[in-house]
């Protein structure tokens, strides 16, 4: 057999083992061992407990759970009407806040207190921060009032088809403290058959671990049933906010959008008290010498000679020995009385002054004629 021969042998015998080996693994696929949910998926969702169904205000009832995301902040309310006001009819004063544990368990005491909406109530559970999870667990105020739940409007359904995005930017007022405004913007399709007219959205703005606040935002106009709409909502911060914001939209109590939100600290506010720290006490200290200057007492001037023997001891000497060469040459010194001046000493005495006979030729040789 050639070496040619060899080859192709080899490369058929490789071609019907991958063969058999596929074939195999389709026949064995149906058997295979299906993979565990996630925490937190749809099959394995976070589920709650109370220890009671019912319960009088002023008790408190344990509330548990498990198949939560590891180390996640959580809320725990009483809410009535099987909240679905959202978080309005809720008892938001007496609910409480517990962190699951390295299995996403937990296990806590809530206060019973009564919702501001009749029941039936339930015992809502939420996640935080972090994606959205929640469950209710049907839950009995004893004494509180009964209602029927109110009707819901049914037939437009509205749901996100792009993701959202924050328009708008800060301006001087904004860097000087005033509330920073954005527009949140996203596209919904509606999926019912009904036509979505004039719907209201709720805008929430979290910050940090805070849970978020809500308002209402009513959108003008129409989205038909089986189209789509462009979405934008106002937002806006109180005054002076600043650092890392969360901002969400929900419609029908269904959260549809989250996005973040990086607010820039408001650094004229800084230089503002920076500058009226130093400005005050400056004006401060001008004002008390101003003030103390006006009521310091007036000393009576120094006598003159007194004032004359300081300058002579003073560090101007040079200027007393100016003073003197003057008066030797005959000059004046218009800072000093006639009568306080040193008599001018002359060049010659009577006994020594030359004869005005003597001849003022200058001498000879041959001596005088």
């Amino acid at each position: 057999m050639t070496r040619g021969a060899a080859r192709r042998t080899v490369r058929a015998r490789l071609r019907r083992a991958a063969v058999a080996v596929l074939v195999l693994g389709a026949a064995l696929l149906p058997y295979a061992p299906t993979a565990a949910a996630a925490p937190g998926s749809a099959a394995g969702a976070p589920t709650a407990e109370v220890g009671t169904a019912q319960a009088g205000t002023g008790g408190t009832v344990t509330v548990s759970g498990r198949g939560w995301r590891p180390r996640t902040l959580l809320t725990l309310l009483i809410c009535g009407q099987n909240m679905i006001g959202g978080t309005n009819s809720c008892a938001n004063g007496d609910g409480r806040a517990v962190t699951t544990d390295a299995h996403g368990a937990f296990r806590t005491a809530l206060p019973v207190a009564e919702p501001p909406k009749p029941c039936p109530c339930v015992v809502h559970v939420a996640t935080v921060t972090g994606p959205a999870a929640a469950d209710d667990v049907p839950f009995a105020v004893a004494g509180h009032p009964v209602a029927p739940l109110p009707q819901q409007e049914t037939g437009a359904r509205l749901a996100v088809v792009s993701g959202p995005e924050l328009t708008g930017g800060d301006n001087l007022l904004t860097w000087f403290g005033a509330p920073p405004r954005r527009r949140l913007t996203f596209t919904v399709g509606n999926t019912g058959a009904v036509p979505a007219k004039d719907p209201v959205f709720s805008v929430g703005t979290a910050h940090g671990v805070f849970a978020a606040q809500w308002e209402d935002r009513q959108w003008h106009g129409t989205v038909p049933a089986g189209k789509k709409a462009r979405i934008s909502l106002d937002v806006e911060l109180a005054a002076g906010a600043h650092g890392g914001y969360q901002v969400s939209a929900r419609y029908g109590g269904k959260l549809l959008v989250e996005q973040g939100w990086d607010v820039g600290r408001p650094w004229g506010v800084t230089l503002f008290w920076v500058l009226l720290c130093l400005v005050v006490p400056a004006a401060v200290f001008r004002a008390g010498m101003a003030v103390v200057d006006r009521v310091r007492p007036r000393t009576a001037p120094a006598p003159r000679t007194a004032r004359s023997a300081r300058r002579a001891t003073g560090p101007r000497a040079p200027g007393r020995w100016r003073a003197r060469l003057r008066t030797l040459r005959g000059g004046t010194d218009g800072g000093t009385a006639a009568a306080d001046r040193p008599a001018a000493l002359p060049w010659y005495t009577p006994d020594t002054a030359p004869s005005a006979t003597t001849s003022s030729a200058p001498p000879t040789a041959e001596g005088p004629s």
